[in-house]
C-alpha cells in the first residue's frame, strides 16, 4: 500500500531494499520510543503516512535529484531528511537539534540503516545557523515553530538562489501572512505552495517553497529576541 501510494500519488519509485529500511525505521522508532519520548504517533499506518509519506511530499514542490546538501533544523526523530535521504541516497544531510537524547537516536538509527553523509549536531538552530551561513542548497523544518521564527533561523543558511522549504498543517495562510516582513528582511520570496491531503484522510498539509534571492547579514539574532521582538 505503502509503496503503491508512493509510486501513483508522489510519483516515487520505492526499491524493495529502501522498503526494508522504512520498516526497520519504523520498529526501530517505536522501540526506541519506550526510552525516549519521540513521538506520539506509533501505529503503523500513521508513522507510515503521519511521518515517512508526509516527509516525502517535499518532492511535490522541489526535484531532489537536483540537490546536494539539506539542513534539518529540530528534526526530532529525523523528519523530513531521513526519509528524503532513504530515497536519494545521493544527499549530504545536516541535522540539528538541540536535545541530546535525540541526537543519540539519530546516532543509532543511522548506523541502523547503513546511511552515509549524514552529520548529527547537538545544538541549537539560530546558535549553529551563525557559523554556517550560505552553506545548505536546502533548509527545511517540519515542526520547530512559526514560519517567521524559522525563516530567521534557516534562510541565513540557505544558499544564495538555494531553497528554504516549510511543511506546514492547513493554517499555513496565517503564517504566512504573518511572516510577510520576515521574508521581505531575509531576501526571501516564496515561489510556490502546494496544499494537498494525506491518503486515507490523515490530514491536510502545505509544503510552502522559498527561494534566497541574496544574502542579508546580521541573522539570526538571539533567540530571546525572536521571540520578543518577531520579524
Amino acid at each position: 500500500m505503502f509503496k503503491d501510494d508512493i509510486n501513483s500519488l508522489l510519483n516515487i519509485e520505492i526499491t524493495d531494499e529502501q522498503l526494508k529500511q522504512f520498516d526497520d525505521y519504523y520498529h526501530f522508532l517505536i522501540v526506541y520510543n519506550n526510552i525516549t519520548n519521540l513521538t506520539r504517533i506509533t501505529d503503523q499506518d500513521e508513522v507510515f503516512y503521519k511521518h515517512f509519506y508526509d516527509s516525502l511530499t517535499l518532492t511535490n514542490v522541489i526535484d531532489f535529484k537536483t540537490v546536494q546538501s539539506i539542513c534539518d533544523m529540530g528534526a526530532g526523530a529525523g523528519f523530513p531528511s531521513i526519509p528524503l535521504k532513504i530515497m536519494y541516497p545521493h544527499l549530504s544531510i545536516t541535522i540539528v537539534d538541540s536535545l541530546g537524547k535525540r541526537i543519540t537516536f539519530l546516532e543509532q538509527l543511522i548506523e541502523k540503516l547503513n546511511l552515509t553523509h549524514v552529520s548529527l549536531f547537538h545544538d541549537r538552530s539560530e546558535i549553529f545557523a551563525k557559523t554556517h551561513q550560505a552553506s545548505f542548497d536546502v533548509v527545511t523544518a517540519r515542526a520547530l515553530g512559526n514560519l517567521n521564527l524559522i525563516l530567521e533561523m534557516g534562510m541565513p543558511m540557505v544558499k544564495k538562489d538555494g531553497f528554504f522549504i516549510a511543511p506546514k498543517g492547513q493554517n499555513y495562510e496565517v503564517e504566512v501572512t504573518d511572516a510577510t516582513k520576515a521574508i521581505n528582511l531575509l531576501g526571501a520570496r516564496i515561489i510556490d505552495i502546494k496544499t494537498f491531503e494525506l491518503p486515507y484522510s490523515y490530514g491536510k498539509r502545505a509544503n510552502i517553497l522559498l527561494k534566497k534571492i541574496k544574502h542579508i547579514n546580521g541573522y539570526p539574532r538571539s533567540y530571546s529576541q525572536m521571540l520578543n521582538k518577531p520579524l
